[in-house]
């Protein structure tokens, strides 16, 4: 069953995964220190403030319509519901540097690392949430009782290619500054309906073999 928690945990476990990727590759690209951040965009330092960094921000929430259809039944008054909200979530992982060839670096091992994890598997999620629980951030604590790793449908990740006219659109409605980026589509991610009964549920599973 997936909770109310479960969007903020994709998110974490993201972060979370390109945290280990970059640590991992520290030596190779002689950076230092990379800061990875969940955070809108017209929130990083820029200008003369600007480090390197790669943020990764959640600009948008879409039903997954396949979900729906796929998993629905027919209520009392004829209407068609689902016991889950099905949603797709849609990222933009932005580089950010002060140096030449710095953020085309970040963004290289990012796109490399999601490309090789096409599926956030429940090995993964479980230990990328036990991680950041530990933080003494509150939000990050209360990430310890998401039961996201319990889905029963599979967690995907895949690169979600903007036309320069979309992407150009995006970055306006941040009112920010431009910076080199890729964007990616996670799905799909289920809400349960707490309303849901025991008993409803069995019915449906009587009309669904019946």
């Amino acid at each position: 069953m997936s909770s109310a928690l479960a969007i903020a945990s994709v998110t974490a476990v993201l972060k979370n995964l390109l945290e280990n990727e970059l640590i991992q590759q520290s030596a190779i690209t002689g950076m230092g220190d990379v800061t990875i951040t969940a955070l809108p965009p017209d929130r990083i330092p820029a200008g003369a403030e600007e480090h390197a960094q790669l943020n990764l921000h959640l600009y948008r929430l879409t039903p997954n319509s396949g979900w729906l259809r796929s998993n629905a039944f027919a209520s009392q008054d004829g209407q068609k519901q689902s016991l889950s909200l099905a949603l797709d979530l849609h990222y933009l992982l932005t580089a950010y540097a002060e140096r030449d060839f710095q953020a085309e670096i970040l963004l290289g091992y990012a796109i490399q690392k999601l490309y090789e994890t096409p599926i956030l598997t429940q090995e993964a999620i479980r230990s990328a949430l036990k991680s950041v629980s530990a933080s003494s951030n509150a939000a990050l604590t209360a990430l310890s009782t998401s039961t996201m790793a319990d889905q029963r449908e599979q967690i995907k990740v895949s690169p979600e290619f903007l036309s320069m006219e979309e992407m150009s659109k995006l970055w306006s409605s941040l009112q920010t500054r431009a910076r080199l980026s890729a964007t990616y589509q996670v799905s799909v991610v289920l809400i349960e309906d707490r309303r849901v009964d025991t008993a409803l549920a069995a019915g449906v599973s009587q009309e669904v073999n019946s």
